[in-house]
């Protein structure tokens, strides 16, 4: 159904880096880290097998690297010093041997995170989807579509990005350091702690001095370039609107001044990032420098051995490379995480759910009544005051009132896309809460003023009314609704792939394809929203022609800015400011020379075209 007419919709989010249009911009933090990890922890629990791998592969190819390191000093204590080629030859033999080892198990680790992430992400992916089509539509009007969008795509992306390339890192580089710190104080205590201490104070100072200026640099960087993201999305989107109305030049203003803004933002995020490879690798020289003075005054007093100053550089690169490794992955961790807790506050909303004693619902005659029916969208703001109104099996009853003046939310009362605040609505005299959403909704079929197609053949949009239907039945529906001479004339007739939302479609052919999904759908109510308000007079007739012989034996409703679509209806509702101040037959509201009258004088004796007529009757 249409959105409600008189709701103010939230601003778009902006759009965020990584290459595409995404959003939003902004890294955040997640406000409950813990219960988020948690929960994350509960979807990677499901590959225990894959996990346990990965982490035995992590946990042996730390201890080859830290053999390797080691077997590097005992060559050149036991072998090289005193000159045992030999020795020295099966050394490096199993040198070798503990490198290859290492590296297939870093392979192997990585490609079994690899499958291990994808699952995990699927299922993740999988659950907010699932949750997102049983989300009431009150959720989706209060929120901007591209936001919900950006927690389908652009968050779950963030937290494949940290299991797939990130998680066996943190494992790795944790493992690393603690197994570095045990070996170093186990070989040479003293020297040992001497380096351990100046490495830690150094790394801290720098994290503390710089590390939070590139985090806040970066997140204005990201936040920048969302606004410059939502400006060419949006400027894309409204090329025609702004073709129209001559804006390219302010367009491209726009543009500079945010293409200005992301550049001082991203020069100086870039600025503060570059010190850090600087700075840390300041850290791995100062602590080399320390481990060949402190470590050679060791050896001279008996207190080391070369060796082990070898090894002790060596492990000395290896304790830096955690360091710097977690300290690169800190955003991409905080996005992830903050990402992960979008995704889940999703998962975590209400589903549209039936009442406790909700009872299946049959064929039904169709008689649908109103009774003292009062709504708002936002629970203060009344779109509709009293509402009364009963349409008997069969009948016509047409909406009409100027825009905003609660058409469509009559009839999206009647499919429970919203719930009443007070009365009720029932239908063949039972409450429609009391009836199971999907078979109330399953008796409805729904054409709306602007028909939304999707990607796929022409064939397949007509058979979304009914899934099930046979080529024939779809080419029947067609006929029926006048659209099967347009479609042969398309280049591959039923099979032709229509773009995006069916653009390349006229107008008037895209309705009559949603006039052929609703014949085949066989509706017992039908609700026609504004289907002619936009074709022209010849395109009319035949959507006119399609519509009254979807409408024989069905109650139906029509909301129209048309008149002359609705002369024939039994019953036509006139509402303005959310209540029904007029009702009758045609030729009955004519005779009272009311609100209808007018409208319908000035439109046909006036000639104010349909769409601006509504509202100059209200002006009047």
């Amino acid at each position: 159904m249409t959105q409600p007419r008189n709701q103010t919709q939230s601003p778009p989010m902006p759009m965020g880096p990584r290459g595409g249009p995404r959003i939003p911009g902004e890294v955040q933090r997640a406000r409950n880290v813990r219960g988020t990890l948690l929960r994350l922890w509960s979807y990677l629990g499901r590959q225990r097998w894959g996990l346990t791998l990965t982490c035995l592969a992590v946990v042996a190819s730390t201890l080859l690297d830290l053999l390797g390191t080691w077997l590097l000093g005992r060559a050149i204590d036991a072998y090289i010093l005193r000159k045992d080629v030999p020795g020295l030859a099966r050394l490096s033999a199993l040198l070798l041997g503990v490198y290859v080892g290492s590296s297939v198990l870093t392979w192997a680790q990585a490609f079994v995170m690899a499958g291990v992430a994808q699952r995990t992400v699927r299922d993740i992916r999988q659950d907010l989807f699932e949750r997102m089509q049983v989300l009431p539509l009150r959720f989706f009007d209060q929120r901007a579509h591209g936001e919900l969008m950006s927690r389908l795509t652009n968050d779950v992306e963030n937290i494949n990005l940290v299991l797939t390339e990130s998680l066996t890192q943190v494992i790795s580089s944790t493992l690393t350091g603690v197994g570095v710190v045990i070996v170093m104080l186990a070989i040479n205590p003293v020297l040992g702690v001497v380096t351990l201490a100046i490495m830690t104070a150094l790394s801290l100072g720098i994290n503390r001095g710089i590390a939070s200026r590139v985090r806040e640099g970066f997140r204005r960087q990201q936040a920048t370039l969302g606004r410059l993201n939502g400006i060419i999305q949006e400027t894309i989107s409204g090329q025609k609107v702004v073709k129209a109305y001559h804006r390219e030049a302010d367009k491209i203003a726009e543009f500079s001044v945010a293409n200005t803004e992301y550049r001082h933002a991203a020069t100086r995020a870039q600025i503060f990032a570059g010190f850090m490879g600087p700075m840390m690798n300041f850290v791995g020289n100062t602590s080399l420098a320390v481990i060949a003075g402190f470590g050679g005054w060791l050896a001279l007093r008996g207190a080391a051995t070369p060796g082990t100053i070898a090894s002790f550089l060596n492990y000395a690169r290896q304790f830096q490379r955690p360091l710097n490794s977690l300290a690169n992955l800190y955003n991409q961790i905080q996005a992830a995480i903050a990402g992960a807790e979008r995704v889940f506050e999703v998962i975590d909303e209400e589903p549209e759910v039936d009442s406790p004693g909700a009872a299946p619902l049959g064929r039904i005659r169709g008689e649908v009544v109103f009774e003292d029916v009062c709504f708002s969208y936002d629970g203060k703001t009344p779109v509709l005051k009293h509402i009364n109104l009963r349409a008997a099996p069969g009948q016509t009853i047409a909406l009409v009132g100027p825009t905003g003046a609660g058409k469509t939310t009559i009839v999206n009362l009647l499919a429970r896309f919203y719930e009443v605040d007070s009365g009720r609505i029932t239908l063949d005299g039972r409450d429609i809460r009391d009836i199971r959403k999907d078979d109330l909704r399953r008796q409805l079929g729904v054409v709306l003023q602007d028909t939304y197609l999707f990607a796929g053949t022409v064939m397949d949009n007509i058979r979304y009314g009914r899934l099930d239907a046979t080529d024939e039945e779809v080419i029947a529906a067609a006929k029926l609704a006048e659209a099967d001479q347009f479609i042969h004339r398309l280049p591959d007739g039923y099979h032709t792939m229509l773009t995006e939302r069916g653009s390349n479609l006229s107008h008037g052919q895209r309705q009559l394809l949603a006039i052929a999904r609703a014949v085949l759908a066989d509706p017992s109510i039908l609700i026609l929203d504004e289907a002619t308000s936009s074709v022209d007079t010849r395109t009319e007739r035949h959507i006119q022609r399609a519509m009254l012989r979807l409408m024989e034996g069905r109650t139906s409703f029509v909301i129209a800015h048309r008149l002359s679509t609705i002369r024939d209806a039994d019953q036509i509702l006139v509402v303005n400011h959310g209540e029904i101040v007029e009702r009758g037959t045609h030729e009955e509201l004519m005779a009272m020379e009311g609100f209808y009258y007018k409208l319908y004088s000035r439109q046909f004796t006036l000639g104010i075209p349909a769409g601006a007529q509504e509202e100059e009757s209200l002006a009047s």
